[in-house]
């Protein structure tokens, strides 16, 4: 019986581009070459058109004006493209290397790709994918895109290097509607720099004090500062390649979309220090030019218990704020910028007054400051949660004290007005310069003058200025002329002693901690009638010093007379 053939083998086809079919088509290489170089490169995991170049089989010059004739493109010279603007951070070196792509630049939702091969359409569309671009080739010559993904992954690689250290990991916790938190700690192996890098930043932050930490991107370079004693300084710079890791890492650990890069979103990360200590940070992101900037809040409720005799009050400031306060009904309003301490004043008050016997309720946005036994909401607008419904509902709870985070329009005004004239204590903030113009922006909002007189108690403007250190800070001579004119008084001249900041290494410039300055205004039979006469901010304010209310500028005075900060300081936040 005979034997039947062995079968021969049949070997491999590899699909071919449209590049080499057209090379082919015109005589540079045969198919059977061509299939052959194919799985050499793939051995030697290169990309087909590295290979053929780099064994001199075509120069890449002439595959590049054939690429650029056969398919229409024009021919870019990668020499004239700036490594340092490209936008690096939005392609991985994993696909850098794996498609033999750079990119080189991005307008708008458009992301252009340096390519020596433009019929690559797999690595275009996985790109696309990636980046959630439309993206577009841009043909150049294969030896001169080799070396720049080299480059490229090179100076990321560097980047990373020097983000690696011995840093023990933290422990964080999700938000608190969340079940669990695990993927706060877990992140890809090649992330591991990253993650410790964010870790160390975070806690150098904590560490110096800061209130808020700001990640930025730029054309050439991701630089994040930080605002300690309220003023910004750079903390450090890294090149942009890293910024897309780093911006997803903070929304990985905050639970945001890390996808989503169009539009800003607002999370919240929990850090434990120990297992009595916390600290929360609240995140915000904001898409820009050159990718998304992230701006994180430390929020620590240990703020809010340093006690009312530290944060600078006057005495007699102190003695009516702690009477306003303390009254069964009425309202307490605190104005100033954001960033000057209204919610820390407003809980060292709510601290004072947070006693067994006491229902006290906060709606804010967000809440910043958690504390034991008052009944804290997060307004939600888009939920149909508003300062003004959330105010409604806690009058049917039966509350004595009612502190609302903000007051932002007529109905939210209304309401805690009608609530502080029927035996609620209600506090709250406004954004006004001083205390006078206080009760004109009450007006302006619609509050007829009756109902402002019957239910304000108190109107108290503050500002936060920077502590002179007491390590470095020298004494300054100023004329007196100078003198003057800032608002000391002639008598007070005599004697005077005051310091200018030097600095040094246990301070910040020469200030070290900040004090605050505050005007604060209570409502007496004579303010009540001038306001009833519908006075204005100016009127108010010379009646609230006629009484002896300080100004904000005169308190400054005050702190600069006691050896607490400078005039430069006094003069920066007073604004005159």
């Amino acid at each position: 019986m005979a034997t039947a053939p062995t079968p021969t083998p049949t070997k491999t086809v590899l699909p071919l581009s449209g590049l080499m079919r057209s090379l082919i088509r015109d005589g540079y290489f045969t198919e059977p070459d061509v299939q052959k170089y194919m799985q050499e490169a793939q051995r030697d995991k290169v990309h087909l058109i590295s290979y053929l170049v780099a064994k001199k089989l075509i120069d890449a010059h002439i595959v590049a004006n054939h690429a650029s004739l056969e398919f229409g493109i024009p021919l870019l010279d990668l020499n004239a493209v700036d490594l340092d603007t490209m936008p690096l951070s939005l392609v991985t070196p994993k696909l850098m290397e794996l498609h033999h792509v750079l990119p080189l630049f991005k307008r708008g939702n458009k992301l252009y790709v340096a390519t020596s091969d433009p019929a690559n359409t797999v690595a275009l569309n996985e790109i696309k994918f990636n980046t959630r671009l439309n993206t577009e080739a841009i043909l150049v010559e294969e030896n001169k895109l080799a070396k720049a993904i080299e480059k490229a992954i090179e100076a990321t690689d560097n980047s990373m290097s020097d983000l690696d250290d011995d840093l023990s990991s933290i422990e964080f916790a999700g938000s608190d509607d969340d079940d669990d938190s695990d993927i706060l700690n877990t992140s890809d192996p090649e992330d591991g720099p990253i993650v410790k890098y964010v870790n160390k930043v975070l806690l150098d932050a904590i560490k110096k004090g800061v209130s808020d930490l700001h990640f930025e991107p730029y054309e050439k370079i991701f630089r994040i500062r930080f605002r300690g004693d309220g003023m910004l300084f750079e903390y450090d710079r890294k090149p942009l390649a890293i910024c897309g890791r780093l911006v997803s890492r903070i929304k990985v650990m905050s639970k945001l979309d890390i996808a989503e890069r169009r539009v800003p979103q607002d999370g919240r990360i929990k850090l434990k220090l120990s297992k009595t200590k916390a600290i929360d940070f609240r995140i915000n992101t904001c898409p820009t030019l050159f990718g998304e900037k992230v701006c994180m809040r430390i929020l620590d409720p240990s703020s809010a218990q340093i006690g009312i005799e530290k944060l600078g009050f006057e005495p007699i400031q102190q003695e009516l704020f702690i009477r306003a306060i303390n009254r069964p009904y009425g309202m307490v309003l605190v104005t100033g910028p954001t960033g000057s301490g209204k919610t820390v004043s407003l809980y060292t008050g709510l601290n004072i007054i947070n006693t067994i016997d006491r229902n006290i309720s906060t709606a804010e946005d967000p809440v910043e400051i958690t504390v034991e036994g008052i009944n804290q909401v997060n307004v939600n607008p888009k939920a149909g949660l508003t300062f003004a419904s959330a105010l409604k509902a806690f009058l049917r709870q039966d509350p004595d004290v009612i502190m609302i985070g903000e007051i932002r329009d007529i109905e939210t005004a209304s309401i805690a007005v009608k609530a502080a004239q029927t035996g609620h204590m209600v506090l709250s903030t406004l954004h006004t310069n001083d205390a006078p113009q206080t009760i004109n922006r009450l007006m302006q909002m619609g509050l007829e003058p009756f109902n402002i007189v019957a239910a304000v108690n108190l109107v108290m403007a503050q500002r936060l200025a920077r502590r002179l250190c007491n390590a470095c800070k020298v004494k300054a001579e100023y004329p007196d002329e100078f003198l003057l004119h800032f608002g000391f008084k002639p008598e007070e001249l005599p004697g005077l002693i005051i310091y200018k900041a030097v600095g040094c290494e246990l301070c910040n410039e020469g200030y070290k901690g900040r004090v605050g300055m505050y005007q604060v205004m209570p409502m007496t039979e004579k303010l009540k009638a001038l306001i009833l006469a519908k006075g204005n901010a100016m009127e108010i304010a010379e009646l609230a010093t006629a009484e002896g209310v300080n100004d904000l500028r005169r308190s400054g005075i005050l702190k600069v007379m006691q050896g607490i900060t400078t005039i430069d300081e006094v003069d920066r936040v007073t604004e005159e």
